[in-house]
């Protein structure tokens, strides 16, 4: 299992952990408003029942408030301070309400007609009793609690998509800095050696200049020194911000493609457009845009073995330029078309895996641009595509 995979599967454990805590909660959540109503509902019935108790004396005896006892029954309807409560008669008006949110909306007859018409089409049977009907709501109580689940998800859901845009933007500010912190300290390592073995091919010239083959042999060396010279200089950008300049893209594939021709096999052909036929001007910086051309090329001469052909093709919109680089080589399964730009993936034995990253990130951030693989299969060869935005006319 290798790293990416393993952070894969971490990801995963924490998303199940994380969905398991919430499902609980609102599960939770859900059972102590159930409950809450089961109570609430038991209470009413107590508070028409004993309504229901006081309406039926009163019906049989007008009189019989002064010698009946109704002290329980009148705590029992006293003690209701949460439950909404409508009183209507057999003609469907409002006799008395309690419990509706303030004073001046229980003697309110309007409001509570409303109200009586809203838990009438919402389906409440009330419990009828010597010609009156006694309705009842919710309490805000059990309102909110049957809410509090969707606030409890919202609040949760926003809370983790916070969480991981917070810790993602601080990831990648981190891997910036080291990025560009082992970029400027490889330059500055390569730099003194380089110094150094420059003056070693300026001593070489003197000790023997009428000699041909050693002359030959010190050009070779300066051509390598200078090639050096070149990376460190590509590495001294990162972390930089480039200098664009407009360039003919068509003349910058061909310089690339011949310094990468002369150091493949043989066997291996490569199929670039004619620089002196086409012209399309581009925004780059030369030194870095070469450096993603090369990746994308020795990755390719590595992937078929040593035969096989690399063709690349220059296309373009109204607001882009597009370079496709295509080989024949191994292809890429379609599970790892986007993580072959992440940091540390290789296939390769020996391989650092920071080749492709490297190169996403000069597209991306230093250009302005996109690069992606647009199609492969794998032992069918891989297309890249680069996109760069045009220059302005």
């Amino acid at each position: 299992m290798d790293m990416y995979q393993q952070k894969s599967r971490q990801k995963l454990y924490l998303a199940f952990l994380g969905l398991a805590i919430v499902v609980f909660s609102i599960w939770y959540t859900s059972y102590m408003a159930e409950r809450l109503a089961v109570v609430e509902m038991n209470n009413t019935r107590f508070f028409a029942l004993a309504q229901e108790d006081i309406n039926e004396v009163n019906e049989s005896d007008p009189e019989a408030e002064e010698y009946c006892d109704f002290t329980l029954h009148f705590e029992i309807l006293q003690s209701n301070t949460t439950i909404p409560v409508i009183i209507a008669n057999d003609r469907g008006l409002v006799d008395w309400g309690s419990n509706w949110g303030s004073e001046e909306r229980d003697t309110n007859k309007v409001f509570l007609q409303k109200e009586l018409e809203k838990l009438i089409a919402s389906g409440e049977v009330p419990i009828e009793s010597f010609g009156t009907k006694i309705y009842f709501g919710e309490s805000k109580i059990l309102q909110q609690l049957r809410y509090f689940p969707v606030v409890q998800f919202l609040l949760i859901g926003g809370f983790i998509v916070f969480g991981y845009i917070s810790l993602n933007s601080s990831r990648k500010s981190e891997q910036n800095r080291v990025w560009v912190g082992m970029a400027k300290e490889t330059a500055h390592q390569l730099g003194t050696p380089i110094s150094a073995i420059v003056a070693w091919i300026e001593h070489l010239k003197l000790l023997r200049p009428e000699d041909d083959e050693t002359m030959e042999i010190v050009g070779e060396l300066r051509n390598d020194v200078q090639r050096l010279e070149l990376i460190a200089d590509r590495f001294s950008k990162i972390g930089s911000a480039p200098k664009l300049s407009p360039v003919n893209i068509y003349q910058e594939l061909a310089l690339c493609k011949n310094y990468m021709e002369k150091r493949a096999s043989r066997k291996v052909s490569f199929h670039f457009p004619d620089p002196e036929l086409y012209y399309i001007s581009v925004s780059i910086n030369p030194p870095l845009f070469d450096w993603v051309i090369e990746n994308l090329l020795r990755n390719a001469l590595d992937a078929m073995d040593g035969r096989g052909q690399i063709s690349a093709e220059v296309y373009e919109d109204p607001d882009f330029v597009y370079i496709d680089i295509t080989d024949t080589g191994k292809g890429i399964p379609p599970g790892n078309h986007k993580r072959v730009f992440q940091p540390g993936f290789t296939t390769k034995k020996r391989g650092w895996g920071l080749g492709l990253s490297l190169t996403k990130r000069i597209v991306e951030e230093y250009h302005g641009g996109k690069i992606f693989v647009k199609r492969s299969d794998e032992g069918k060869g891989a297309t890249f595509t680069i996109s760069l935005p045009k220059v302005a006319s």
